[in-house]
């Protein structure tokens, strides 16, 4: 993937990972795992396949 690419993705989604001052990970024994397991996927994904990406957020209250 080309560096215009993951820059236009980045404008398109608000994401500024460069201005990030915290990092945190995660703290689930099988991360390394999973994040093995969806990297995969992506670096040789299977023949014919549809690989799809949800985000899930955390509910916020109205006014918080």
């Amino acid at each position: 993937m080309s560096q215009s690419a993951v820059s236009r993705i980045w404008r398109a989604f608000g994401l500024k990972p460069h201005i990030v001052e915290t990092w945190k990970l995660s703290t689930d024994p099988q991360f390394v795992t999973k994040v093995r397991d969806v990297l995969g996927i992506y670096l040789r994904p299977p023949e014919n396949a549809l690989v799809l990406a949800a985000i899930g957020r955390r509910h916020r209250p109205e006014g918080q």
